[in-house]
């Protein structure tokens, strides 16, 4: 991973576990990987509460997109007016994405391709072709395809085409 840094890098803040959180992103993306590690020296302890050694932030892309995780303390948590979302090309890569983000996370926030992954970090799984749906159908297509993502939790490319031609 280029060492550079990026303009805008979004920042996850986890309370203490930002690598296993890596890890597990690093798992899933195929176009992925990890890189520096900032530990923390001990100095501060008293304001930020980590042990000497700890990790404090650690880079990581993800399908060409920079990150940084932070292992910061218990002060925030994870909500859903930020989501990652996932442009996939088929169902089957909407599958493989939900599959795996949905993975021990919290099944009451799965909804219309959203889901809460087991970090507490919301990620929408989406087909590619959704968006020229939504973009390039009439009202009425537009209208059909709203009414049937609303009842998904993962999206069915399948019955999304059903509901743009009028089936």
């Amino acid at each position: 991973m280029d060492i550079g840094i990026q303009k805008i890098t979004p920042n996850f803040w986890f309370n203490t576990n930002a690598e296993d959180a890596v890890n597990f992103y690093v798992s899933i993306f195929k176009d992925a990987s990890i890189g520096r590690t900032i530990r923390y020296s001990g100095e501060g302890k008293e304001i930020h509460g980590m042990e000497k050694g700890t990790v404090m932030t650690i880079e990581f892309q993800l399908e060409g997109q920079r990150y940084l995780a932070l292992n910061g303390g218990d002060e925030f948590e994870f909500n859903e007016s930020i989501s990652f979302i996932v442009n996939c090309d088929s169902q089957e890569e909407v599958d493989y994405y939900w599959d795996k983000l949905t993975e021990g996370g919290d099944e009451s926030a799965q909804v219309c391709g959203w889901l809460k992954d087991k970090f507490g970090v919301s990620w929408q799984v989406v087909p590619r072709e959704l968006d020229d749906m939504m973009v390039g159908g009439d009202r009425e297509r537009v209208n059909r395809i709203m009414r049937s993502l609303l009842q998904m939790k993962k999206l069915d490319l399948n019955e999304l085409r059903k509901a743009y031609v009028g089936e």
